[in-house]
């Protein structure tokens, strides 16, 4: 039981804040009026959450599946840049999915958590198209493309598919990759359980099996896990992108529109 003096003290001491960064939906896909996570609409919100007064730490509220991994690069290089600056630690919290490039994201984080049922992992990379030249070969429509540079059309779809084509892109995807997997095992370190066939496969897993393969540390929530570790009187300032004025008025543009279409089609590769 606390002294009357302890007591007297406690009311005087300010709460520590946990600042809150909400991460949300598709990486690098959106309309030019609506939610985005990209690192120039998010670079103000991060940067006022590590400037947020009695900071303590930082979380990372992630709920998305993947996107762009230039961006994914770009957000999750500015956390951590501004958490080396500041001296504060940051904890990822992953919600539906973290995957691809949302757990590219949650790798700027010192720690990371996730809900049980969170899907985690898909540490890979992917391009998808159509072959759509014999289409419209019956149609009768005849393509006509000029161009100047001899590899203008690459992977062209109205094309038969070219061989050298295809080994040019697959030499990119393994690049690409390859920074993924260097960016994955700096941030886990020694944490990482598993053999890298296994864990850089592109496959995918629910916390537990994340958990156990060292992709995260724990099972857990956001706000208990924060007051577990920061105290019960740890205060949450939360930072999230502002909705635009169609958003707020329920008339999304037609950009935002297929934005909302693609990340469905992203998340539904992960059975959400």
């Amino acid at each position: 039981m606390k002294a009357p003096l302890d007591r007297l003290k406690s009311l005087f001491v300010p709460a520590p804040t946990v600042a809150v960064i909400r991460l949300y939906g598709a990486i690098g896909i959106g309309g030019p009026f609506g939610r985005s996570l990209d690192d120039a609409g998010l670079a103000p919100l991060i940067e006022r959450a590590f400037s947020a007064r009695r900071l303590k730490a930082v979380a990372l509220a992630i709920n998305s599946p993947g996107g762009s991994p230039s961006q994914s690069a770009l957000i999750a290089a500015r956390i951590r840049r501004l958490a080396d600056e500041k001296g504060v630690k940051v904890h990822a919290f992953c919600e539906d999915v973290a995957a691809s490039g949302g757990y590219w994201l949650a790798c700027a984080a010192d720690e990371i958590y996730a809900d049980a049922n969170a899907i985690l992992g898909s540490i890979g990379v992917v391009s998808a198209g159509f072959g759509l030249h014999e289409a419209i070969a019956r149609l009768g429509v005849e393509r006509r493309v000029h161009t100047a540079g001899a590899r203008k059309t690459l992977l062209d779809p109205f094309r038969p598919e070219d061989p050298d084509d295809v080994a040019r892109l697959l030499r990119i995807q393994k690049g690409v990759h390859a920074n993924f997997i260097d960016h994955v095992t700096r941030a886990r370190g020694g944490r990482l359980n598993g053999d890298e066939a296994t864990l850089f496969s592109g496959d995918i897993w629910l916390a537990a099996e994340a958990e156990q393969l060292g992709l995260i540390d724990g099972i857990g929530h956001l706000v208990p896990t924060m007051k577990k570790l920061y105290g019960d009187k740890v205060r949450f300032s939360v930072a999230a992108p502002r909705k635009s004025l169609l958003q707020r008025l329920g008339a999304p543009g037609a950009a935002d529109m297929l934005a909302a279409v693609e990340e469905r089609a992203m998340r539904a590769r992960f059975g959400l």
